[in-house]
């Protein structure tokens, strides 16, 4: 699947569903840092795609960029909000309550 979205992007196209799709498919083969870089486009095109800042969140806490997460998911909160999209919102708040709690290792 990632040589097909890749392939998609080669040929020109680049939107917002594109570049969730192919972060999703990176964060799932366990290459987060690569899944953070798409999913950045992706909100880049679209500031209120609630799932890409919910994802972009998993990716950057995988990637062990605490504070970048922590932006990401309060950022999708907003735009979840604006949306009217409550699920999005409440799963992010529980991500981000997670991350507060459980502060970096010394």
């Amino acid at each position: 699947m990632i040589e097909r979205f890749e392939a998609l992007l080669a040929s020109g196209r680049d939107d917002a569903l594109l570049r969730f799709g192919l972060g999703g498919e990176y964060l799932r083969s366990g290459d987060p840092a690569r899944a953070a870089e798409h999913l950045r486009r992706a909100v880049e095109h679209d500031p209120l795609y609630s799932a890409a800042w919910k994802l972009l969140g998993n990716a950057l806490r995988d990637a062990g960029e605490r504070a970048g997460a922590m932006e990401a998911y309060r950022r999708g909160i907003a735009a979840a909000s604006e949306k009217g999209d409550k699920q999005a919102a409440r799963e992010m708040g529980v991500f981000l309550k997670r991350l507060e709690r459980n502060p970096p290792p010394a």
